[in-house]
């Protein structure tokens, strides 16, 4: 098992001791409380080519030479993606995968036209798409193969960044990716959806077995987590830091701090943090991850040597600037459905998705929805909306958490209940899928009309 980092033991933070279930029980509590770069920008038009490829990943600790595998990986190419709101992606996509595949952007809302597999067919090996991504919001989003469980490699997902047009302010932004490997003793990686016995997880940030980072005194950060695991529900823990969550599955949020320094982040969800390098030089900053099982030390946050960048650290943050979505929900007039969450009946896996299947719901443009997630399921599963943020609501339905979303984990047995506003009509896929490594993932779709 690779080592990562090298700092002091977990067990100095009793705070950060968790079981699996508190984690997954903390997700409604941290809700509550390139290879080919973009070219040609013009008038507000970008070309943007991805390519699904066959790449590698280094999961040695200390870079190159002996003490840890180069693996097999799937990915869409390396590099930020960094665009401006307002921006419309000409978007070149084409796959040199053995298998069929489409291009899942996680919480670009409103494209209906781009949508994966409810609009776009998976791609044949060697063919090309082209479509339009225009970015009607500024925040953190994730671009990715969507394979299904066909593929024999692990997929790596890549960031997609939209800044808004006012200035934010903050010293640095950071992109902070957290993925999930399982490795066979023969050191090859299996891919989610395939049975994980024998398996050992590792953890990378930014494709590295450890992550540092270090600032003047006073710095203000924007950390961007994003967990870029399949399966699993993980914790960040900063610790004696000040975390703030500005942000959450890329929709601005009312500031709150994060209780203990803790986030907790479903599979492909993204909170954003304002954290201040505060201290004298040489004061470092643990940052721990915890899947469920225990606690380990990915890195630090160190203030450097240099001057302090300013006398004393910024005030408290306003929230960021809106991405004008709805300021109230009808909760009244709103269409009401259910929909189980747990069990395969009625979902299908990707590469048996038809279009032509019955829509899990219908909605009118314009109108409020309701749906009510069970999860009757042995285990929690994670549910994740396209095409729409929602809310989480309040257990009497007369209010909702203070945040978007668009990825929700519900624990086994547990009912909970979301509303959005039916703005965009076309459709849009859902999907689920239970933490659990060999678990399948789910979809199935929905429209509005």
């Amino acid at each position: 098992m690779v080592r990562i980092g090298r700092m002091a033991s977990p067990k100095t933070s009793p705070e950060f001791s968790v079981t699996r279930r508190d984690l997954m029980a903390a997700i409604g509590a941290a809700a509550l409380c390139p290879a080919w770069p973009a070219t040609g920008s013009a008038q507000g038009r970008t070309a943007v080519v991805l390519q699904a490829k066959a790449d590698r990943i280094s999961l040695r600790p200390d870079g190159p030479g002996p003490g840890g595998p180069d693996i097999p990986v799937w990915s869409l190419g390396g590099g930020d993606l960094r665009f401006k709101r307002g921006e419309v992606l000409d978007v070149t996509f084409g796959n040199e995968l053995p298998v069929a595949t489409a291009l899942d952007c996680r919480g670009l809302d409103g494209i209906p036209a781009a949508e994966p597999l409810a609009s776009r067919a998976p791609l044949a090996a060697g063919a090309k798409d082209t479509f339009q991504l225009p970015l009607r919001h500024a925040g953190t989003f994730l671009c990715e193969p969507l394979l299904g469980d066909t593929g024999t490699a692990p997929v790596r997902p890549r960031p997609l960044i939209v800044t808004g047009t006012s200035p934010v302010a903050v010293d640095r932004d950071e992109i902070v990716l957290i993925e999930e490997w399982r490795l066979r003793p023969d050191g090859t990686a299996i891919p989610p959806g395939t049975d994980s016995k024998d398996s050992t997880p590792i953890h990378t940030i930014n494709g590295k077995t450890s992550y540092d980072i270090s600032a003047p005194s006073n710095t203000r950060l924007r950390l961007r987590f994003i967990n870029g695991s399949q399966r699993s529900v993980l914790a960040v823990k900063l610790e004696n830091l000040d975390v703030r969550v500005m942000a959450i599955d890329g929709q601005p949020a009312e500031p709150f701090p994060a209780r203990n320094g803790a986030l907790v982040l479903a599979p492909g969800s993204r909170t954003d943090v304002f954290v201040d390098a505060a201290g004298t030089a040489g004061t470092s900053f643990p940052i721990l991850l915890h899947d469920g099982k225990q606690a380990r030390p990915v890195g630090r946050l160190t203030v450097s040597n240099e001057p302090p960048i300013r006398p004393a650290p910024f005030p408290p943050a306003p929230p960021l600037p809106g991405n004008d979505m709805p300021a109230q929900l009808d909760l009244k007039s709103a269409a009401r459905f259910e929909l189980p969450l747990g069990a395969p009946t009625e979902w299908f896996r990707p590469a048996e998705f038809k279009p032509t299947a019955a829509p899990a719901f219908q909605a009118k443009a314009g109108r409020p929805v309701v749906l009510t997630l069970t999860n009757r399921g042995a285990i929690a599963s994670v549910f994740h909306l396209h095409g729409h943020h929602f809310r989480l609501l309040d257990k009497l339905d007369d209010g909702w958490k203070p945040f978007w979303l668009d990825t929700l984990a519900v624990e086994p047995g547990q009912t909970q209940r979301i509303a959005f506003l039916a703005e965009y009509p076309g459709r849009y896929l859902i999907e689920q899928v239970a933490t659990d490594w060999a678990a399948p993932r789910l979809v199935r779709w929905y429209s509005v009309q």
